[in-house]
């Protein structure tokens, strides 16, 4: 099986050294992490990672069955780029002095859907959102305009075919009015 690239998303309840739990999962089974973001999600209490690795589809499923079984951990998902929605936002470092003499520097950052977010006398920040590819081609057409420095974000995804973890969690709310716990069958 050939490796492909997987986007892994995670609900977990918010505990203190679940992230370390979670990265030795990937460490032990030699699997580097692309991109890694946490964050709150629509429901509150509950915490979201997105997590990108390059990997077999078998490797995948027996890494998510294997996260899923922390404790503080809800539900785990696994999708081809296919089958999510994502962007990841960047930031791009200019000289001021180099962009102002430059005219067509406006057109370009339109083109890219770019725009100015801090302007100092020694320096501009732009920022965009997209995908990696898009991002990069920003960086190339940025270096000849003193590209000073550059970051991008982790990525965030949303699965296209999904009702919802907030839905799930209703659905299961319902259910079992009285649960203890939040063990979800999805």
């Amino acid at each position: 099986m050939e490796k492909q690239e997987y986007t892994i998303t995670v609900y977990t309840e918010n505990h203190v050294g679940l992230l370390s739990r979670i990265a030795i999962i990937f460490s032990r089974r030699k699997i580097n992490i692309e991109s890694l973001n946490t964050s709150p999600s629509e429901v509150d209490g509950i915490h979201r990672f997105t997590i990108v690795i390059f990997e077999t589809e078998v490797n995948v499923k027996k890494l998510v069955r294997q996260i899923e079984k922390q404790v503080e951990v809800l539900k785990a998902y696994y999708n081809t780029p296919d089958e999510i929605v994502w962007q990841e936002l960047a930031l791009y470092k200019v000289s001021t002095d180099e962009i102002a003499e430059k005219v067509k520097v406006e057109r370009l950052l339109r083109e890219y859907g770019a725009r100015a977010v801090v302007i100092r006398k020694d320096y501009t920040v732009f920022e965009t959102t997209g995908h990696r590819e898009e991002t990069d081609k920003l960086i190339e057409v940025l270096e000849p305009f003193g590209l000073i420095e550059f970051v991008r974000s982790a990525r965030v995804a949303i699965i296209k075919a999904s009702s919802g973890f907030h839905e799930k969690l209703r659905e299961f709310e319902a259910i079992h009015p009285a649960a203890d716990s939040l063990t979800i069958e999805l």
